[in-house]
């Protein structure tokens, strides 16, 4: 069986390929196609959908995080696998090859994950609050080898507002480490560079063709291992990423109209989910609104309807139509117009903020926040020098780097594409179209998301596995 590398380059279009020699040059003698993307557009969902061939529908992440009902509280970014509903292709492919072997580095949902390897970020939190950069890796002997050999996980340039292209290198340097060291036949890469100059700076500016090029320059010694190894290679991309300049504030709104309920604590305002009527979990361009009672939908639906900045709000029956009526979904989604993006902020004075609205906190805060990207001013990234000097000296500290302002985001995604050009793509290095992808293509359709999981099932001549 020839090894399969599927790379998930997140962000990727036809706007960012023209600035990427080497990734392009891998589909010369392969093919290249448009990807169709599934509702919402965000990381979770589609990777999900990607590695199930089901919809959000069925397997149940409906985006990078939910309103856990039977916990009664908002949560993003979990990690454990069992989230995840559906068979999974590796899995799928053990059925016909009991032998059939997976490694994972930084695709999500790694915790409890089947694959044989698996590297993917996660912090440590000491006892006294501090908290380090590292990464979960199995086997367990396997990370003291990555880190001799490339230092930690740079968890800081993962995100936040140092996020750059030393991720994405340290990953791209791991892939590599596997496939010389512990080659399997399905491994799978997520990089995620191009998500951070496109939302920064929105996808025209200057900026974003040079984070294009840094990429593919990172990429290429990975490229050439494969090429070398005779690997298939499969670049996949989730989303495009369009340009947004009108942050529109959900929740506000319904705090106004007295649907969001807040709690006060010495740390400011913190959303109160167990009494409020509704509120939003934003997500990039789609938000969840979840309503307690039943009664109030018509209400809340026509409220939001009349937002500027709303293009659809989705009860159950037209959810459907996307496949994401999931128990998991809000009684509502909402969908932005293009150039428009939610924020998850629930406050209405600055001052009453909650204390981790000014910090990078992803696992806190009860909506996706890209203004975590930014600096909050001039004088904030030699307050986060100072921050970390106390954390080598082993003493607390709040780290406050964000701005409450969101109008600096520039980029954002989540919808279904408007345009070709910012639309996700997916290239292959092998010419030997898979039945599945041929069948798209011949309909005039784009690759849908879906059928990514077949088509690494019959680029590695394991189709007939896919239909049972």
């Amino acid at each position: 069986m020839r090894p399969l590398l599927l790379l998930d380059v997140v962000g990727l279009t036809p706007r960012a390929l023209t600035h990427m020699p080497r990734l392009s040059r891998l589909a010369d003698g392969g093919w290249r196609a448009g990807l169709r993307t599934v509702l919402p557009a965000v990381t979770c969902s589609v990777q999900s959908t990607m590695l199930t061939g089901l919809a959000p529908a069925q397997h149940g992440v409906v985006g990078n995080g939910w309103y856990f009902r039977e916990l009664g509280e908002v949560h993003l970014w979990r990690q454990h696998n069992r989230l995840v509903a559906g068979e999974k292709v590796w899995e799928t492919a053990r059925r016909a090859e009991p032998g059939y072997s997976a490694a994972n580095v930084c695709w999500w949902y790694a915790m409890g994950m089947s694959t044989d390897v698996t590297v993917t970020p996660r912090p440590v939190y000491h006892a006294d609050g501090r908290k380090s950069p590292d990464a979960y890796v199995r086997p367990p002997a396997l990370h003291d080898e990555l880190v001799d050999r490339l230092g930690d996980f740079p968890l800081f340039q993962y995100w936040g507002p140092t996020a750059s292209i030393a991720s994405t290198e340290w990953i791209v340097a791991a892939t590599r480490h596997l496939m010389a060291t512990r080659p399997a036949d399905l491994t799978m890469a997520y990089v995620p560079h191009l998500d951070y100059d496109l939302q920064r700076f929105g996808p025209l500016d200057p900026r974003a063709d040079a984070a294009a090029a840094e990429l593919d320059r990172a990429l290429t010694p990975l490229l050439d291992d494969a090429e070398a190894r005779g690997a298939t290679v499969l670049a996949v991309s989730e989303y495009g990423i369009e340009p947004a300049s009108r942050p529109v504030h959900l929740n506000r709104l319904l705090r106004e109209e007295g649907l969001l309920h807040v709690y006060t604590q010495a740390n400011g305002e913190q959303l109160d989910p167990w009494t409020s009527r509704a509120f939003a979990v934003a997500d990039h361009q789609v938000a969840h609104v979840y309503v307690a009672d039943p009664a109030d939908v018509p209400r809340v639906a026509a409220l939001l309807r009349g937002v500027p900045g709303v293009d659809e709000v989705l009860d159950r029956a037209a959810q459907a139509r996307y496949g994401l009526d999931h128990e998991r979904s809000g009684e509502l989604v909402v969908v932005a117009e293009p150039g428009a993006w939610f924020t998850y902020y629930f406050w209405l004075d600055d001052d009453r903020a909650p204390d981790y609205a000014r910090g990078v906190d992803i696992h806190r805060k009860p909506g996706y926040d890209p203004a975590e990207l930014f600096f909050a001013d001039g004088a904030a990234k030699a307050r986060a020098g100072l921050n970390l000097l106390k954390k080598k000296l082993g003493l607390r500290y709040a780290m406050s780097t964000t701005p409450l302002d969101p109008a600096r985001v520039a980029g954002s995604h989540g919808r279904l594409p408007t345009s070709v050009v910012d639309a996700p793509v997916v290239l292959c290095s092998d010419p030997d179209v898979p039945p599945t992808v041929a069948a798209a293509l011949a309909a005039g359709d784009a690759v849908p998301a879906a059928a990514i999981r077949s088509a690494v099932l019959e680029l590695q001549g394991l189709g007939a596995a896919a239909a049972v």
